[in-house]
């Protein structure tokens, strides 16, 4: 539990691994009903979803939410296109960012917020293959500072 309110139900981080964040931004989602149980069960994957607008819309594409088991006839399709809510000129501040060489529009969190499903969404840049090599090798190296300074002892 972050802040006061929000529960967090599913975190991308293969996105922060894939791509540099360079802004993000909260948008609300269009869902049904047995997509909302499968959500609070945390049966969702945003592992290789993206977001795009489309006819001042915004869209959100390859979000798996598994089938809910009681959902019987009225289950929903897992990988449906889902409607993004936002304002209409923070959407078109998104058009034009992501026109721009390179940017995309990547979830990075699903969460509750107030009883409502919310989507972290990032304005990314991909990260090339050398990035990704330096950013594990950062992070490994301070995995050993932290582990010899805590086997380090006065």
């Amino acid at each position: 539990m972050g802040e006061k309110g929000i529960k967090i139900l599913i975190d991308n981080r293969k996105a922060r691994h894939d791509y540099h964040i360079l802004d993000t931004y909260e948008a609300g989602i269009v869902l049904k009903g047995t997509e909302v149980k499968s959500i609070r069960a945390g049966k969702a994957n945003l592992k290789d979803s993206y977001a795009r607008v489309e006819k001042g819309e915004l869209f959100l594409y390859n979000m798996h939410i598994s089938p809910y088991e009681q959902g019987n006839r009225f289950n929903h399709e897992p990988k449906r296109t889902r409607r993004l809510l936002m304002h209409k000129h923070e959407i078109n501040r998104l058009l034009g960012r992501t026109k721009e060489k390179g940017l995309s529009l990547v979830p990075l969190k699903l969460y509750f917020k107030n009883n409502k499903v919310k989507v972290e969404l990032a304005l990314a840049k991909g990260k090339k293959l050398h990035d990704k090599r330096r950013a594990l090798a950062e992070r490994d190296a301070k995995r050993e500072m932290e582990r010899a300074r805590k086997n380090f002892v006065l």
